[in-house]
């Protein structure tokens, strides 16, 4: 069965300004060495896609340095790989239509030639603000068996979500047959959104996309979907996988934290033939200095540890100074934090460096956060 992947690497950057202001949402770093990029990247090499393309927009240099040659997912071939597919604007473009797309649908038209020049009969749809480690291929099998134009790939809305505010609700008979496409209103539990997984015969893609263009259709779901749902066979698919959804840099905050529990770190990161892939280093491995204290954090390699650090992530390169305690933050690559400094709910970007005696706190709900490369 022959499939191609499809990753949109910018569509949810205003989700996270404070972390994408300059770098895609797919290079946003997660989980001490990981980037958001690696669970949609993982989930397809994992199930046997080998031909990837990654739909850029802006600021995709931090993109294109952690893919590389895409060597690490093992997608440096000669045939298939991942390729990156920069903004499509013609030359002689003017006026309205040399801008750069907003939605998901003016993506899809930038990339159809793309898409055109495939000869896999299935595309799989991919966003990177969801993390989770699923089984591709038996969605793709269970949509073949179907004969189905479309499976958008769902999730059940929990009580403790509170910042999802542009998800797609998607109504369904018993049969799962797609009945409704909606938007999803603030404080509704029970029901189901798409997690932007969607698997779409190629063929079926390309002729929408067409027909779409024509009538000047911009929403993926409200227009694309939504005026196809009696006359295509679209189905709904139930993620039972664990999923945890970025919308804020508060659900960023809240959901590093919850990889500090084991139960919820193995469900994304010990799935038995379904690891998270992502780019190598050689680091030397941390310090660990005489008289510093870890309680329950996860830190990367090549830190230096002097000081008190609890529940915490931190990521490559970082030094924690003596006297220092930090405390339920998230410490991203080399930062650099001076002696008999107080931390409390931080979120430090790449570079960040926090002079001697300095007090800082937030809160869970409100982390406090330090751009890149500023000093404190």
């Amino acid at each position: 069965m022959s499939v191609v992947g499809l990753i949109f690497s910018n569509i949810h950057d205003s989700s996270i300004p404070e972390l994408t202001s300059k770098r895609t949402m797919a290079s946003v770093p997660y989980g001490c060495r990981y980037r958001l990029i690696d669970f949609p990247l993982s989930n397809m090499v994992n199930s046997g896609i080998t031909k990837i393309g990654v739909i850029a927009h802006n600021n995709y240099q931090s993109l294109l340095d952690h893919i590389g040659t895409g060597k690490d997912w093992d997608l440096a071939r000669r045939s298939g790989g991942i390729k990156i597919l920069p903004p499509f604007i013609s030359a002689y473009a003017g006026g309205s239509s040399s801008k750069l797309y907003t939605t998901r649908l003016e993506a899809l038209y930038g990339v159809m030639s793309f898409i055109s020049r495939c000869n896999e009969e299935y595309v799989v749809l991919s966003d990177c603000d969801g993390i989770c480690n699923i089984d591709l291929s038996k969605i793709v099998d269970e949509h073949a068996k179907r004969q189905a134009d479309v499976t958008i790939v769902t999730r059940k809305i929990t009580e403790d979500e509170t910042d999802n505010n542009d998800g797609i609700v998607v109504s369904f008979d018993d049969k799962d047959v797609v009945t409704d496409v909606s938007t999803y209103v603030a404080g509704t539990f029970g029901v189901e959104v798409s997690t932007n997984i969607v698997v779409i015969n190629r063929l079926f893609l390309l002729s929408a996309l067409r027909d779409a263009g024509a009538h000047g259709e911009t929403h993926f779901y409200h227009d694309l979907i939504a005026k196809r749902l009696r006359r295509a066979k679209i189905f709904r698919h139930l993620c039972e996988e664990q999923y945890i959804q970025i919308a804020s840099l508060e659900s960023y905050f809240s959901s590093s934290m919850k990889l500090l529990e084991s139960n919820v770190r193995d469900k994304f990161f010990n799935v038995e033939n379904r690891p998270i892939f992502t780019k190598l280093r050689n680091s030397a491995p941390t310090i660990y200095a005489s008289g510093s204290s870890v309680k329950n954090s996860c830190i990367a390699d090549g830190c230096l540890i002097e000081g008190t650090v609890e529940n915490c992530i931190i990521f490559r390169g970082v030094k924690v100074g003596r006297g220092t305690v930090v405390k339920n933050s998230v410490l991203l690559q080399d930062t650099f934090i001076g002696n008999n400094v107080s931390l409390n709910c931080v979120i430090t970007d790449k570079n960040a460096v926090i002079c001697d005696g300095r007090v800082l706190s937030g809160h869970s709900t409100m982390p406090f956060f330090i751009p890149k490369g500023t000093m404190v």
